[in-house]
């Protein structure tokens, strides 16, 4: 998809310095700056949850993963539970 956005001209400037330095294309450099500023927003938010929630979300990940079609019987199941 291609979109345009407006820079202006220093911040391009800059933009194509470091690109030079790094060797990239400026989308490149962008993308990977994207990126970056995505998943430091993520560690900052999943360190500011309690311990209670992180544990749901571990919870919710451990669901997302098991296998729907496997089956166990009832009193499997309480068993499980009482340990």
């Amino acid at each position: 998809m291609r979109k345009n956005i407006d820079i202006d001209d220093t911040t391009l400037t800059k933009l194509k310095i470091i690109s030079a330095f790094e060797d990239l294309s400026v989308k490149a450099l962008m993308e990977g700056a994207v990126r970056f500023f995505v998943e430091h927003k993520e560690k900052e938010r999943y360190e500011s949850l309690t311990d209670e929630e992180k544990e749901d979300i571990g919870l919710l990940a451990l669901m997302a993963q098991a296998d729907m079609n496997e089956t166990g019987s009832e009193e499997e199941f309480f068993k499980v539970l009482e340990e």
